[in-house]
């Protein structure tokens, strides 16, 4: 079983897709809200981004 297997997770705000947590995110994780950078630039956005199939 991989080392990540047990790592909280949440679902992105702006695209819905669910991520993991990253130690960078060690001290902050209660306050991320979205999966990447994009999201999180696109989050005033109307149509969430499409997610990939």
């Amino acid at each position: 079983m991989p080392h990540h297997a047990n790592r909280p997770t949440k679902n992105c705000k702006a695209c819905g897709r669910p991520f993991q947590w990253r130690k960078k995110w060690k001290g902050i994780w209660d306050n991320v809200l979205y999966c990447s950078e994009r999201c999180r630039k696109n989050k005033d956005q109307t149509h969430p981004i499409a997610p990939l199939d």
